[in-house]
C-alpha cells in the first residue's frame, strides 16, 4: 500500500472519530430532578452464618480453612492447604482474605514487621 493512501486514509478515520465525540454534540437541555429520600437502613449486623453463605465458593474454602487452624495461619498456608503450586499459594488466598477481613469472618494478626497470620473470630 502507498504512503500516500495510507495518509488518506489515516485522516479519514480521524476525522469520523472527531466528529463523533461527545465534545462536538450540542448539550442536552434536563429539567431539574427533585432530591431523593435518604435511605433508612434497617438490617441488623450480619453474623458469620448469613456471611457464609453470601460467600465465593473460593472465599468459603479460604474462611474453611482459616476455621480449622485456630492457632492462625499465613497466607501461604492456606493456599497450600487449598491444594495451589507452591510460588502462587499466597496470591490465590490474598483476594478471599481480603473480603473475609472486610466482613469480620476473620481476623488479621501482625505477627511481626512482615508476618501476617489470620484466623477465625
Amino acid at each position: 500500500m502507498k504512503i500516500s493512501h495510507k495518509r488518506k486514509v489515516q485522516l479519514k478515520l480521524n476525522k469520523r472519530v472527531k466528529a463523533s465525540s461527545p465534545a462536538r454534540q450540542r448539550p442536552v437541555k434536563s429539567k431539574p430532578v427533585a432530591p431523593a429520600k435518604p435511605a433508612v437502613e434497617t438490617s441488623p449486623k450480619v453474623s458469620t452464618a448469613n456471611t457464609a453463605s453470601s460467600l465465593t465458593p473460593k472465599q468459603q474454602q479460604v474462611l474453611e480453612i482459616v476455621q480449622a487452624n485456630p492457632e492462625g495461619i499465613n497466607p501461604k498456608g492456606i493456599g497450600l492447604a487449598a491444594g495451589q503450586e507452591d510460588t502462587k499459594a499466597a496470591s490465590w488466598a490474598t483476594g478471599a482474605l481480603k473480603k473475609l477481613t472486610e466482613e469480620g469472618a476473620v481476623e488479621r494478626v501482625q505477627v511481626a514487621a512482615n508476618k501476617v497470620i489470620y484466623k477465625a473470630c
